[in-house]
Order: C-alpha cells, then structure tokens, then sequence
C-alpha cells in the first residue's frame, strides 16, 4: 500500500471518531441540559420525543424546500405560483411514543412528503427518504 493510501485512510478513520466524540458531547450536553429543567427522557414531553420532533419537522421543510425550488422565506418564491401555505398539525407513532409535528402545506397541495407520508400515522424505522 502506498504512503498516500495510507495517509488517506488514516485522515478517513480519525474522521469518524471525532464526529462521534462531537455527537457524544452535544448528547451528553443535552441529558445534562434535560435533567437540570426535569425533564424525562421518555414520555410526553419527554427529551427525546422533542429531538424526534425538530428533527421530523426539519427534514419536512427540507423537502418542501425541495419540491418548491427555495427556501423558506426567500424573495425567489414571491409570486412564483405554488407557494408555503402553513401547516397541519400531525400525530405519529414512534418508538419513543405519539409525537404531535406541524406538516408543511402548499397552495397547490402537491407535496408529498417522504419521511412522514400522507395518511401514515406510524414512523417505526428510519429509512433514507
């Protein structure tokens, strides 16, 4: 093997560990954060139910992002047609219990979402969308 595929290699693998050691910390800060205010960490209201909400909620208006073209509040979608039109409340069945999301909707109802589709009330698995 030559120096430069080692070196590669090397750069590739202590990557990782730094990633998981930056993961590790923003968890253990949020456990520390959580358990200060008592807060569970399962439950209604519970830690990780609002981490499974920011995080659904984000990969919705990522994907509405998508489908329209721009980002939220950008000059670009003024007037363009199809447009944000707010948002609909939703409760999915998770592994960490029922998580109440706000959907995003657009004027023309064309968006269908992946990560939590229409008419899907269960998430049990996370699967690339």
């Amino acid at each position: 093997m030559t120096a430069a595929k080692k070196t590669g290699q090397l750069a590739a693998e202590d990557e990782v560990p730094g990633r998981e050691a930056a993961e590790l910390e923003l968890a253990r800060q949020l456990a520390e954060r959580a358990q200060a205010e008592g807060l569970c960490l399962t439950g209604p209201g519970g830690l990780l139910g609002r981490l499974t909400k920011v995080v659904l909620e984000g990969a919705l208006e990522g994907e509405m992002d998508a489908h329209l073209g721009y980002a939220k509040h950008d000059p670009v979608g003024r007037d363009g047609g199809n447009s944000r039109n707010g948002h609909r409340d939703k409760t999915v069945l998770t592994g960490v219990g029922p998580v109440e999301i706000a959907v995003p909707r657009d004027r023309d109802a064309s968006f269908a979402p992946k990560i939590v589709a229409k008419r899907q009330k269960a998430r049990a698995v996370w699967t690339r969308w």
